[in-house]
């Protein structure tokens, strides 16, 4: 790589928004490059089983982030993956992106991209069972627990609502939930309690997950007697809340409180040229398909940016 390398687009993260928008990009024949903080894919690799996407009966989240890797580089997009974002300057018309190893890149736009994560809950066993039995997203996954007894943790609305979703799949649903009220619309508890597929842990915390290939168990602490019991469950769903990956982004764009980007409809922000996609972005869905469909806007507003520049350079020369 040289140490200093112009492209038409960068795209800042490859998880699934960003692999779509580098394809879209390279096959309209504009030089593009990917700069990834972790390995190739975001979240998605952590899916055990994709049985959702449209076209595919059913896939790993390593399997489709491969093929969209592949499809990219197919088409002439470069990849830098497993390197950290050093210094990033999005203001001009020429926006700069400095990675860890001191390659700077330069572009006529950028793509962000950076995807998120969900809030773990930080205990033993939970890194290991992540994708075997623990998971943080019930659309994809509650398939998978068909007449099986799980757990959901949290108190908020998506937890209370997404562990109504999962009473069509398990047979039984615990919410555990530390408090002794739930921080959720009223609404929202109403339809979790006169559901007759759950039950409540109230005042209760999760503290360690078991299991060898698949989660067999957790340890539940009760929070006003301090006692904790090992609690048998095929699965447990986590929604504690999500973080976006965009704390290097603090100060340089507009975010809302939560540090989700701001965006239009084609995915424009704050910045002229700077456009966002994914799971960082403001939305309510975090699908793979969603963040397909985000990179697939912002790489066609993106060429469409790029191609009016030139336009406009064009005539500058020729007036």
């Amino acid at each position: 790589m040289n140490t200093n390398s112009h492209y038409d687009a960068v795209v800042i993260g490859a998880g699934p928004a960003g692999l779509t928008a580098g394809i879209y990009l390279s096959r309209a024949r504009i030089k593009t490059l990917i700069v990834n903080e972790g390995i190739v894919g975001g979240q998605m690799v952590l899916t055990h089983e994709i049985a959702n996407y449209p076209g595919v009966e059913s896939i790993s989240g390593y399997q489709l982030s491969n093929i969209m890797k592949k499809q990219a580089i197919s088409f002439g997009c470069d990849i830098r993956s497993n390197v950290s974002i050093k210094n990033l300057d999005l203001s001009g018309d020429s926006k700069s992106v400095i990675i860890s190893d001191g390659t700077s890149y330069t572009s006529n736009t950028v793509i962000l991209s950076p995807g998120g994560r969900s809030r773990t809950l930080g205990v033993p066993g939970e890194d290991s069972l992540r994708g075997k039995g623990i998971s943080y997203c019930a659309t994809c996954d509650g398939d998978f627990f068909t007449g099986k007894e799980i757990i959901a943790v949290g108190g908020g609305n998506s937890a209370l609502e997404e562990a109504v979703s999962l009473t069509k799949y398990a047979s039984k649903v615990t919410i555990v939930h530390q408090f002794d009220h739930f921080q959720a619309f009223e609404h929202a508890v109403e339809e979790a309690r006169k559901n007759p597929k759950i039950d409540f842990l109230m005042e209760s915390t999760i503290t360690a997950f078991y299991g060898e290939e698949r989660l067999e168990s957790v340890d539940i602490r009760d929070l006003k007697s301090g006692k904790v019991r090992n609690f048998k469950t095929d699965g447990t769903f986590i929604f504690i809340g999500y973080i976006p990956n965009t704390e290097f982004l603090k100060g340089r764009i507009e975010m809302n409180q939560w540090g989700e980007i701001i965006v239009t409809a084609d995915m424009a922000t704050s910045i002229e040229g700077i456009f966002a996609a994914g799971d960082s972005i403001t939305k309510r869905y975090r699908q793979v398909t969603t963040a397909v469909a985000d990179g697939t806007i912002a790489a066609l507003a993106a060429s469409n940016y790029i191609n009016e520049r030139k336009v406009k350079q064009k005539n500058l020369i020729t007036a």
